[in-house]
């Protein structure tokens, strides 16, 4: 007996054991997952229950506006409409109408345009711990009329309210400075992105309990955040010599049948881009266009001036000038430069754009005759590490650090991996590259006596204290930190005297304008390609400043890919330069150093006066005023059969034009032969098909001479010899 009372106990204990044990496991266990859930996972499901009984509504701010330097609005943020849903008292409302979530959606997209399957995806949506949602976005940003259908449902618990839509005025204008915001108003591209935080503003907030059905609790007080409007950004962007950048560039994407233009207009004191503009060009209040992939919408987007890098061929002849000048390289009155056509340097012939030669020169002739060979001597003369050294200085190879997204930074060479070719190529502007602003930027220390500064386009942030009612300026640009003495005043001041002989002399005389100092440089760089330089595919670039004594105003023209019959920039972009500096002179009232009655002559375009004699006095007349000139009539008869002045003379347009008639068709055959010098070989063929005469040419340049003297009387249908010449870039 006793041995089974100790058995029994041995038996109990063991047990015991085994249940405690199992127990201390058990309890281990909950107390691990105790700590696990409560610790561990307590941020994740904290944020659930705070979820579950609060409704969180983000309040988005109004987006501040973009203006141009005289508060012109660029970008405004203009009322437009949302849809919100009060998902409790929707679904109250469909139980009491009887109506399925179906037909709620089919009701809702058709009146926001939108998919019926994404309306029921926002029907059915639910927070993370399956309780329906309290409420819902159903569409931002729709206009008047598709908030007023959505009113007209009468559906309770469907809330239209204000919102914000992105909107620019002006539609294409400055476009790629602006770029654009998504759906959600945030920038994607330009001085919306860049500026997206302080454009943005603060969002509110209004949280409020909720109970176990997601309603608002009526004894708990809603926590409300005001939204902090966006500031306004003022752009140093001058609107109107903006249109006449836009207009310009327009116009010359179209009569050079180009791929691309871009123009940028700065102020070279203080580093203002007062205009930038690309053709072809986008809208900003439609970017995402139809048909177009990413790729290509990217690309319609991408502002060109900062973001495309290219050789810049012979405008990039001034930054060797200067480094010459700067390191007494050279000697201006005693070194000359003997030019044959071509120079031989090592293996490579290279040549120069007159294939005949430019002579015996001195420095300021190989800047003037923008000489090939000149320069390629010139940059021996300078030597590859001072060359690079000034390079750097003049801050190519790296970002100017313009206030705009995408800028590129140009790729030059190592001055250790430059050979004697090289060194010869980089001195007239091939092997390195470089992007618009980059080159404006060492372009303007050239005008502004030697500083270094950095473009930028902010002007000042503000924004509206309503309590006080009045602007608040909140920044200015600091100039202070983005200017730097890179070259001496004096020898940029003797620079400056040079470029404008390139101006008046030179091959940048197509800029020339009577009365005013413009000192600027043409450049024609062939594009470079996979394989080597592209065939007939050019980049024709003006840069100008205007007046060269003390510059205000500093541009440059860049054509991509010119018709390759008539590419030369002294051709293309010299012109379009002139037009826009005297657009410029005007508005600015610039004065001239003669009559403004001398000046706005020169303006004038010269105008072939064509035969229309023989011709009705009514078709005649409407023929000379199509050509701006100013036709009066002796009205003695129906036909003309005398003119004053004479066919093929060269008159100002709006010049007026005698017409002596008849009632007989006969008249004399006898036409006066034009001047063509300096046209191209179209431009005389049109010339002289209007007299009744031919030309025979020599080659394809530009009419030099001509084996009839300009004013004399031959008969229709004479043959004119006319000699060609290649002007220079």
């Amino acid at each position: 007996m006793h041995k089974n009372k100790y058995r029994d106990g041995v038996i109990v204990r063991k047990r015991m054991v085994v249940v405690f044990a199992f127990l201390f496991i058990a309890f281990f266990l909950l107390c691990t997952r105790m700590f696990y859930i409560m610790v561990y996972r307590s941020p994740k499901f904290k944020a659930m229950a705070v979820a579950q009984w609060t409704s969180d509504v983000k309040i988005d701010a109004k987006r501040g506006r973009i203006l141009d330097r005289n508060g012109n609005e660029l970008a405004v943020s203009a009322n437009v409409y949302r849809v919100d849903l009060d998902m409790n008292a929707l679904r109250d409302t469909m139980k009491e109408k009887k109506l399925s979530k179906d037909q709620v959606a089919t009701m809702l997209s058709s009146a926001v345009s939108m998919d019926k399957s994404e309306v029921l995806k926002i029907l059915n949506k639910s927070l993370p711990g399956g309780l329906p949602l309290a409420s819902a976005t159903l569409k931002r940003r729709i206009e008047k009329t598709e908030a007023d259908k959505v009113r007209n449902l009468n559906l309770n618990g469907v809330l239209v309210s204000g919102d914000t839509k992105r909107y620019y005025p002006n539609n294409n204008f400055l476009s790629h400075v602006l770029g654009h915001t998504n759906s959600d108003g945030v920038g994607l591209t330009g001085i919306e992105l860049y500026y997206n935080k302080v454009l943005s503003g603060t969002p509110g907030r209004r949280i409020a309990e909720t109970d176990n059905k997601s309603k608002d609790l009526p004894y708990t007080i809603s926590e409300f955040t005001k939204p902090i409007d966006g500031k306004d950004v003022e752009l140093t962007i001058d609107s109107m010599i903006q249109h006449f950048a836009e207009k310009t560039a327009e116009e010359v994407l179209k009569d050079n049948k180009a791929k691309a233009v871009s123009i940028v207009v700065m102020n070279p004191n203080n580093g203002e881009v007062l205009a930038m503009t690309n053709k072809p060009d986008y809208n900003p209040n439609d970017p995402w266009v139809n048909g177009k992939s990413y790729d290509e919408l990217q690309k319609s987007w991408r502002n060109r001036a900062v973001s495309d890098t290219f050789e810049p061929g012979s405008i990039f002849k001034v930054i060797t000038a200067d480094t010459a000048l700067e390191t007494n390289s050279v000697d201006v009155s005693k070194d000359s430069f003997e030019c044959d056509g071509s120079i031989t340097i090592g293996n490579r012939t290279i040549h120069c754009w007159k294939s005949t030669g430019h002579g015996t020169q001195k420095f300021p002739d190989i800047l003037k005759n923008s000489c090939n060979v000149g320069f390629a001597m010139l940059g021996k003369m300078i030597g590859k590490d001072k060359l690079n050294e000034y390079i750097h200085k003049f801050g190519f190879g790296e970002k100017t650090g313009i206030d705009l997204p995408g800028e590129a930074s140009g790729i030059i060479k190592k001055t250790s991996d430059i050979s004697d070719i090289d060194l010869a190529t980089i001195s007239f502007g091939q092997a390195n590259t470089v992007t618009m602003v980059q080159y404006l930027q060492a372009f303007n220390a050239v005008a502004n006596g030697g500083y270094l500064i950095t473009p930028h386009l902010m002007r000042e942030i503000g924004y509206y204290d309503e309590s006080q009612s009045k602007e608040v300026i909140d920044e200015k640009y600091d100039i202070s930190g983005n200017k730097k003495k890179i070259v001496d005043s004096a020898k940029a001041a003797q620079l400056r005297k040079y470029l404008e002989t390139v101006v008046s002399e030179g091959g940048g005389k197509n800029a020339f304008i009577d009365g005013y100092h413009i000192a600027g440089k043409t450049g024609t760089a062939q594009k470079a390609g996979v394989g080597g330089y592209q065939s007939g595919k050019y980049i024709s670039s003006f840069a100008g400043m205007a007046p060269s004594s003390n510059p205000k105003i500093t541009l440059l023209v860049s054509i991509d890919e010119p018709d390759p019959s008539n590419y030369y920039a002294a051709q293309t972009a010299a012109p379009a330069a002139r037009k826009l500096f005297m657009d410029i002179f005007n508005y600015l009232a610039m004065k001239s150093d003669a009559s403004s009655d001398k000046v706005e002559n020169d303006m004038l375009k010269n105008i072939v006066i064509p035969d229309v004699r023989g011709m009705k006095v009514t078709d005649a007349e409407e023929m000379l005023k199509k050509m701006n000139l100013a036709p009066e009539s002796d009205k003695k008869g129906d036909y003309v059969v005398d003119m004053s002045p004479k066919p093929g003379y060269t008159i100002k347009e709006g010049s007026k034009v005698i017409l002596y008639t008849s009632k007989s068709k006969d008249y004399n055959k006898v036409v006066t032969v034009p001047d063509v010098s300096g046209m191209n070989k179209d431009d005389v063929i049109s010339a002289f098909n209007s007299l009744g005469l031919k030309a025979q040419f020599d080659g394809n340049g530009i009419a030099d001479t001509q084996s009839v003297k300009p004013g004399s009387e031959v008969e229709k249908g004479t043959t004119v010899d006319i000699h060609t010449e290649i002007l220079g870039d």
